[in-house]
């Protein structure tokens, strides 16, 4: 179990930004994080200036907790202080971190501005060691094990829902996992280095003293001699 004292940064009723937990290089990182030390005849901790608006606050409080993740520090952080945590209308406190995972390549997807770029994100997806698919296709056998577990009637029903989705996540892994190779093939064909050119040139090029042999149907580069017409006296 670790040892490393936490550091909880939260937003009090008030407002105030503070900071609390942690030992002396936690107190470093926060000051360099713009904390400020306050104090009680009984206690002290750590807050943001009164003077700056909320936003520049969330900026700075999410700046100290990834100073101090970065170092080893366990961070309870105010979901609400958390700048980095990706929101949704039914997701408001970004709990659901590998749907946003997943929703934020979507969206990198819909902005991709060639097939090759496009075609790279496909493969987070259907790669068969990593991709998306196979790891959900991992989590719903996991799952199954788990229900199967409780040993009631309920139990197995669920188990057996989710083999079944893991054995369809499966049989799709293998359907589109050449969906990126297939993408990619979409756009133009990539243009030749400089040094493919030259060798395609030296290869083609005309030996040095050599020349073309007219073909039969060409016409020759020199005309025919024909005798002249002698001259009588």
């Amino acid at each position: 179990m670790s040892t490393t004292p936490h550091v909880v940064i939260t937003r009090e009723p008030t407002g105030n930004v503070t900071a609390e937990g942690g030992d002396e290089l936690a107190v470093t990182l926060l000051k360099r994080a713009g904390f400020v030390i306050e104090t009680t005849p009984r206690s002290f901790w750590y807050r943001l200036p009164w003077d700056m608006s909320e936003k520049r606050e969330n900026q700075m409080a999410s700046h100290a907790a990834r100073m101090l993740t970065a170092v080893g520090y366990q961070i309870e952080l105010d979901p609400g202080l958390d700048v980095t945590r990706f929101t949704t209308p039914t997701d408001p406190l970004g709990t659901r971190v590998s749907g946003q995972q997943i929703l934020s390549l979507t969206d990198q997807l819909n902005g991709a501005e060639t097939y090759t770029g496009a075609a790279d994100l496909v493969e987070h997806v259907v790669d068969p060691n990593d991709g998306v698919l196979v790891r959900l296709s991992e989590f719903f056998e996991a799952a199954a094990v788990q229900a199967n577990v409780a040993d009631t009637d309920d139990g197995w029903h669920l188990s057996h829902l989710c083999e079944d989705a893991a054995a369809t996540l499966t049989s799709l892994a293998e359907d589109v996992r050449e969906a990126g190779q297939q993408m990619q093939r979409l756009g133009p064909p990539q243009k030749r280095s400089w040094q493919e050119g030259v060798a395609t040139y030296y290869a083609t090029a005309p030996r040095a003293g050599t020349g073309v042999t007219p073909t039969a149907d060409e016409p020759s580069a020199t005309p025919p001699t024909t005798p002249r017409p002698g001259r009588s006296r």
